[in-house]
């Protein structure tokens, strides 16, 4: 386990080294069911920007038949066209950004089923990890930024090719210095640049979302132990933990700021010099006799007015940086190696008799269990009592197979627990943690997930035997009550019998419980104690529990020592 654990640290690692080309070119892949719908919008943005530059392009044409009478041009004509452009450009701007938009949520969606798909395969291990506000900054504020990616970046950026690369043939036509010339405005406005700023800015934007997400973790941690802190005095302490943590995202912004203002500054600057470069060289190729008057002063209009797919492919960047780490957060979680691959297709098992023999296992350096064994006959109570941190609940866990031990082996009626089809092995075990999770829902739908399709009478007799049925039915409506978010509005003695009626109803041979009567007074603890062992006869019991009068409901007692048994 030490091992998987470096080698998924490792490998987020190298994920974090990742180019920016290559994040792109993971988002981009995405986009394949959807790609008549992104060129539907690269069609509509390359002739809204067309329709916008020639806009300027026969407004000038317009003043040159005041200025130069020509029998050629008609005003009439060039003004019809200009009302067409004009309208045509709000269109086909609506049209574009429609398509980058419906792309953009759709494939939002997709992510957010790729990502929920893979805390399916991460969990429960993922969970244990102390990091959750960054994980809860990932799967929400991470993956809405890549909308900026979807809508706001793909299509601006072949528009931005097409459009330059049309006009660049009109300036060609007009002088191979005018064309080039352009194309050396295009490139150092819409490539040079960005790539300028984003060598600079280069890691600033996995700097910020990491700081983010820190302090999501933070502020989660503060609004849980909202009591604690109260009770001990630690407001001012947390208030300035808040603070530093702000105060140094907050220079992570600004420095993000200072490289989007002095990007901004270069481009304009570059618009201003390309432009009179436009200028000055078409002045001096009529001078010199290479170029007609109306020909310059028409390169001149074009060059002024075709910076607009450039510029917003300039100011891609300036998001880009959180856009790609965004990303990146995002295909590294979706990457991520389980630590426990779900094992399918393998021979039914029933379940049996379950032995233990030599398990060591470790989190990170922290050794849990050293060459510990255990044998739990089928229909056995099996209690095991120990101080906590002793490894009771890592125990329980390893026979849940959240996680393989380091060494060592599980078997279920001799065969070995990697090998017993993870569906099944969920239907033979009913775990109780000491932290029962309930769900923003009613109290018979928080007991009603351990099977699904029970009938409200099968509920009933689950919450009967955990001792909770007179609970509930004294409730203004009854079963029907809302627990709250996370079941704020229920004692912890309430949601932990919630936890045990879910394991009746379940109805698994094997019941694991860990510390199953930790929140209950000792009435109540007596009550589910005689409840476990009158409705369990038939069924393999497992408490653990570091309070001695929790082990009454067991037949046989251990006693676990730093990961050891006695």
């Amino acid at each position: 386990m030490i091992k998987q654990g470096k080698a998924n640290k490792k490998s987020g690692q190298n994920a974090g080294r990742r180019s920016g080309i290559r994040i792109m070119g993971q988002l981009i892949g995405l986009v394949k069911p959807l790609f008549h719908v992104m060129t539907a919008a690269v069609f509509l943005g390359v002739i809204g920007y067309l329709c916008a530059i020639f806009l300027t392009f026969f407004a000038g044409m317009g003043l040159l038949a005041v200025l130069v009478p020509d029998k050629n041009i008609s005003l009439t004509a060039i003004f019809a066209i200009l009302a067409l452009a004009a309208l045509m450009r709000g269109i086909l701007h609506y049209g574009e950004q429609a398509c980058n938009h419906y792309i953009a949520f759709k494939l939002l969606a997709l992510i957010r089923h790729k990502v929920f798909a893979a805390l399916r395969k991460l969990c429960p291990a993922k969970l244990d990890g102390k990091d959750k506000g960054n994980l809860i900054s990932i799967i929400t504020s991470d993956i809405e930024l890549l909308e900026v990616f979807y809508a706001h970046t793909i299509s601006p950026v072949a528009i931005a090719v097409i459009v330059c690369a049309i006009t660049e043939v009109i300036f060609f036509r007009y002088h191979v210095l005018a064309g080039f010339l352009a194309l050396a405005g295009y490139l150092s406005v819409g490539l040079i640049v960005p790539l300028w700023n984003s060598s600079r800015g280069a890691g600033k934007g996995m700097e910020f979302r990491t700081e983010f997400g820190e302090l999501n973790s933070y502020i989660l941690d503060s609004l849980r132990g909202l009591d604690e802190t109260i009770q001990y005095g630690q407001g001012s302490v947390r208030s300035a933990g808040i603070d530093e943590r702000s105060d140094r995202l907050d220079e992570k912004q600004k420095a993000m700021k200072e490289l989007e203002g002095a990007q901004r500054g270069m481009t304009n600057v570059l618009i201003l010099l390309f432009s009179f470069g436009m200028l000055f060289l078409s002045v001096w190729l009529i001078l010199k006799g290479r170029m007609e008057f109306k020909d310059g002063f028409l390169c001149t209009i074009l060059m002024m007015g075709s910076f607009g797919p450039v510029t917003a492919l300039s100011g891609l960047s300036n998001n880009l940086m959180q856009t790609l780490a965004s990303g990146e957060r995002v295909l590294a979680l979706l990457e991520e190696v389980p630590v426990v691959e779900d094992t399918r297709g393998e021979e039914s098992c029933m379940f049996g008799d379950t032995e233990c023999r030599n398990l060591d296992f470790s989190y990170e350096e922290e050794q849990i269990l050293k060459d510990y064994s255990i044998d739990i006959p089928e229909g056995s109570r099996i209690g095991i009592h120990g101080r906590s941190g002793s490894g009771k609940s890592t125990l329980l866990k390893l026979l849940m197979r959240f996680y393989d031990p380091d060494s060592g082996s599980i078997r279920i009626r001799g065969r070995e627990l990697g090998k017993v089809n993870t569906s099944e092995l969920r239907d033979m075990e009913s775990y109780v943690t000491q932290e029962t999770c309930l769900f923003h829902d009613s109290i018979a739908n928080n007991i009603g997930i351990a099977r699904p399709g029970a009938s409200r009478h099968e509920i009933e007799q689950a919450a009967r035997k955990a001792s909770l049925h007179e609970f509930v039915i004294s409730l203004p409506k009854g079963y029907d009550t809302p627990v709250g978010e996370l079941g704020d509005t229920l004692s912890g003695g309430e949601r932990q019998r919630i936890g045990i009626a879910r394991a009746f109803l379940h109805d698994a041979p094997l019941m694991l419980l860990d510390e199953p009567t930790s929140n209950l007074d000792s009435l109540n603890e007596g009550i589910v104690l005689k409840s476990l062992r009158e409705s369990c006869a038939d069924k393999t019991l497992v408490i653990v529990s570091h309070r001695e009068s929790t082990m009454a409901a067991a037949g046989k007692v251990y006693e676990m020592n730093n990961g050891r048994i006695s």
